[in-house]
């Protein structure tokens, strides 16, 4: 049965049991979104990578038709290329995440039932991910800045269908400070000079 996150048990989100997933944030796709979105939206990202890194959380990356669409953008590749992350990558063709059958072996030896969604084109990718990963039972967290579409119209259409599918609309900094859970570590004090 979908989660749909409706009780605050639910929404809380745990180390050992989330994961972190980066859609389609790729080259010739990126170049077609408004600047500022895309530094806002990559900033983030990055922030989100930062913390799945220091806190163990597994990370999927999914590339849309790389031929076409390129690789993901420089600024992730680095942060992607740390080998304290583990990493799983997907190429699909398909739009959702979930349609893809080499995507559904990375969730089944993942094992993760809360999913935290980033990426673009928001209306389009991220949604049918998100709605996927919510009738798959999971509870899926959609940080709306770290989300972008080619028309900023889009976006607010995309994280309305992302809610009304079952997920929750968040932000990056809620995501961050939900999984540390306290302030004084380590973890804490290098993440929170990053959400300032």
């Amino acid at each position: 049965m979908p989660s749909g996150a409706t009780t605050p048990a639910e929404m809380r989100i745990e180390r050992g049991r989330a994961a972190l997933l980066v859609v389609d944030v790729q080259e010739r796709l990126a170049a077609v979104m408004a600047p500022g979105d895309r530094i806002t939206c990559e900033k983030n990202i990055l922030i989100l990578l930062e913390m799945a890194r220091l806190l163990r959380l597994p990370v999927v990356v999914s590339e849309q038709y790389p031929r076409g669409l390129g690789p993901t953008v420089r600024p992730l590749q680095a942060a992607l290329e740390d080998p304290s992350l583990s990493l799983s990558r997907v190429e699909k063709m398909t739009f959702g995440c979930t349609d893809d059958p080499s995507f559904l072996e990375v969730h089944r030896r993942l094992g993760r039932d809360q999913w935290i969604v980033v990426g673009m084109e928001t209306h389009v990718c991220v949604y049918q991910t998100a709605r996927g990963l919510v009738a798959m039972g999971s509870t899926v967290h959609v940080p709306a800045d770290a989300v972008m579409s080619r028309a900023p119209s889009n976006v607010h259409r995309g994280l309305d269908l992302v809610a009304r599918a079952g997920a929750i609309v968040t932000a990056t900094e809620a995501v961050v400070f939900d999984v540390l859970e306290r302030a004084g570590t380590d973890e804490f004090r290098a993440l929170s000079k990053l959400v300032k």
